[in-house]
């Protein structure tokens, strides 16, 4: 084996998810002249030294269990899956309906995508969902009002929580809530912060149906604080299929698993 030419790689490797947050084994292949086999186990062994994490046909950079990354840095991993995961999402809000959304860079998708719907009514701690709202229903794209939770701002994820907001959480009864996360696994989903992770878990509570938005790059992923668990969910929309190992778990079997591609 080529020590040189394997740390040469390694470097390429990680100057890449500098760039771009994200890396695909076919890609790297590619720009490297090797195989995707040969990819795949440099991903795995720096996924070992802690320098990225490996996800569904690529890796990402590696963020570790406690630390979120900045919403602005959240905003650029996976960004497309997001793309694609909000606008399906966005297709189950119907009209008349009242609707969570919770803060998180993939509900921000789903911001984006709500339109020719009449008489909704959004209610979110996120900051920068409000703003994309605010501007959609200036435009007319879609009918309704928004409602912002008062709270305590985190400047770092442009959210609103803490003691205030889950007091108000308590006081709406939702049809859907829309509820994104840190990390999903067979014991169900998980955020970095125990206060936005309380006011999902009160947004769930107070729902009559709930939907999880999940780009691939946080299955079998843990965060800090625990959410709900998969009996408490009605539907997972993600840019992947559930893993099939998952598949053998009776409580996560039965649910509802959306793969957002298969959907156009």
């Amino acid at each position: 084996m080529n020590i040189h030419l394997m740390t040469e790689r390694y470097r390429v490797i990680i100057k890449e998810l500098e760039i771009k947050n994200k890396v695909n084994v076919v890609d790297l292949a590619k720009k490297l002249n090797v195989t995707p086999e040969t990819i795949r186990k440099d991903l795995s062994s720096l996924e070992e030294k802690k320098k990225l994490r490996r996800i569904h046909g690529g890796a990402i950079r590696y963020f570790g269990l406690i630390k979120e990354p900045h919403f602005n840095k959240k905003i650029g991993i996976s960004h497309n899956q997001k793309k694609m995961i909000g606008e399906v999402a966005a297709t189950f809000i119907m009209d008349g309906e009242t609707v969570a959304l919770d803060v998180g860079s993939t509900t921000l998708h789903i911001a984006s995508s709500i339109e020719n719907v009449k008489n909704i009514t959004i209610v979110t701690n996120s900051l920068a969902a409000a703003e994309i709202l605010n501007n959609r229903l200036e435009s007319q794209l879609f009918d309704g009002k928004v409602i912002v939770l008062g709270g305590t701002t985190n400047p770092r994820q442009r959210s609103i929580s803490g003691a205030l907001t889950n007091q108000l959480l308590e006081h709406f009864n939702f049809d859907k809530a829309f509820i994104s996360c840190g990390g999903i696994s067979k014991d169900g989903i998980c955020d970095f912060n125990i206060d936005e992770a309380t006011a999902s878990t009160i947004m769930m509570k107070r729902s009559r149906s709930v939907y999880v938005v999940t780009d691939s790059s946080k299955i079998n992923q843990k965060a800090l604080f625990h959410i709900g668990s998969f009996s408490s969910i009605d539907c997972v929309i993600s840019d992947q299929e559930m893993p099939a190992d998952w598949s053998k778990d009776a409580m996560v079997r039965n649910l509802k698993w959306i793969k957002a591609g298969d959907m156009y």
